[in-house]
This record gives structure tokens, C-alpha cells and sequence, in this order.
């Protein structure tokens, strides 16, 4: 993925569609993630430096923006910055305001389940936008060590389904496979639940594929592949 083009032609369009994201994503999330994006906003909007790529906002400042005090302006920074979708260029000291900047990746993969809610065009543009080329992590330890052997309390399918997604795509398995849980199975269906509907969203967009492909080295051909209590 190339550097997004902040300044100059074009830059607008990108501006707008950070501004979208957040919003969609905002959108459909919990009441608590809601607010987090609408006070981002309003900071993005209103005092953002895209020249410089950050923003640089005393918390009195954002206080008096948010409707709020300066406790809960350090909360929700932590909370932004905790979450990735900030990156804190240098910190605030001595009187000297902080600088924060946008982590546009992170904002891709938070609201990429979101952006067909949008429509075609704006989908089509983001994937394009934030277009990475794949590369396949090789665990080498998982070549050196004996293969294990599973024990009856390890050896259900479901448990082997998890462990060889552990290994194969550890990166996506920290962030998402390991938020699923095996509900059950039966003439060719399995069900399993998600932590939280965004999860299942993700999942559903950008991983099934993977999902399906391991649950039937174990379960054998499928069916369908539900998510739901």
C-alpha cells in the first residue's frame, strides 16, 4: 500500500473518505465506540493539520469542544490511542501540547466490514486504496518441532480447526479466529458465535474464506457456515 497523497490533487477525496469511515464504523459500534469516533471527528474536521499529518489540540481545548472535562479528554485519548486509530507523534510536557496523527491502516481494518454500507463505489475505492499484498508468514518452529499428538481433551475437530489456524495465519488468528467459539455440528452445518457482531462482520468480509477451508480439512465438506447462538 502506497503512502496515502494527504495534499495536492485528489487529496480531498481521501480526506472525505477517512471522515466516511470513521463514521460508518462509528456507526456500528457499541455506544461507547460511537462517541469515541464522534469526539475523532470533530477533532479531524476542526483542527486537524493534513500538511503536517497530525493533530496537535491542547485537552483543554478538546474539553471545551467535547462538552467535557479534561479527565475524560485523557481517557478518551488512551482510548485512541490504545486502540491504534491514533499514534502519538510526541508527547505532551511542560506546557507543550502533544501531536497525534491519524493511523489510516488501523482505521481500514476497523472499518473495512462497513464500507459496503456505504455502497459499490466507495467499497471498490477503499479495497483499492488500502490494497496490501499478501505474504504468507512461514512459523519455521512448526516445521522443526515433532508433530504433536493430540490427546482425547485436545482432539476434537473444532480444537484442531483452531490450532492449525494458530500457526498457518497467526496474525489473523490473534485479532479475529480467536474471538469464535465452537457452538455445534450437524448434516453439513457448523455453527459458531462470535464475540461481538463486528467480529462476526470481519470474519464474514475478508475471512471465510481461510475459516471455511480449515473447518472442512476437519469437518469435511460443508454445508453452510453460521455464526448465531
Amino acid at each position: 500500500m502506497e503512502p496515502l497523497r494527504l495534499t495536492g490533487p485528489g487529496a480531498s477525496a481521501v480526506k472525505y473518505d477517512v471522515l466516511t469511515a470513521l463514521s460508518v464504523a462509528g456507526l456500528n459500534g457499541s455506544p461507547t465506540f460511537q462517541t469515541s469516533m464522534m469526539r475523532l471527528i470533530a477533532l479531524v474536521t476542526a483542527r486537524y493539520n493534513w500538511s503536517l499529518d497530525e493533530l496537535s489540540v491542547g485537552q483543554r481545548d478538546m474539553a471545551r469542544m467535547w462538552s467535557v472535562n479534561e479527565r475524560t479528554v485523557k481517557r478518551e485519548m488512551k482510548r485512541l490511542t490504545g486502540s491504534g486509530v491514533l499514534i502519538c507523534k510526541r508527547q505532551g510536557v511542560r506546557g507543550r501540547v502533544g501531536a497525534f496523527r491519524l493511523n489510516h491502516a488501523r482505521i481500514a481494518e476497523i472499518s473495512a466490514p462497513c464500507w459496503g454500507l456505504v455502497g459499490p463505489d466507495f467499497e471498490a475505492r477503499m479495497a483499492e486504496r488500502h490494497r496490501r499484498p499478501e505474504v504468507k508468514v512461514v512459523q519455521l518452529q512448526s516445521y522443526l518441532a515433532p508433530a504433536p499428538v493430540a490427546g482425547p481433551e485436545k482432539g476434537t475437530p473444532w480444537q484442531r480447526v483452531v490450532a492449525q489456524l494458530s500457526v498457518q495465519h497467526p496474525a489473523a488468528y490473534e485479532s479475529w479466529f480467536s474471538r469464535l467459539e465452537f457452538r455445534d455440528y450437524g448434516q453439513g452445518t457448523l455453527r459458531l458465535r462470535a464475540s461481538g457482531k463486528f467480529v462476526q462482520r470481519y470474519i464474514e468480509t475478508h475471512l471465510i474464506a481461510i475459516l471455511t477451508a480449515a473447518c472442512e480439512q476437519e469437518f469435511g465438506p460443508l454445508n453452510h457456515l453460521a455464526f448465531g447462538d
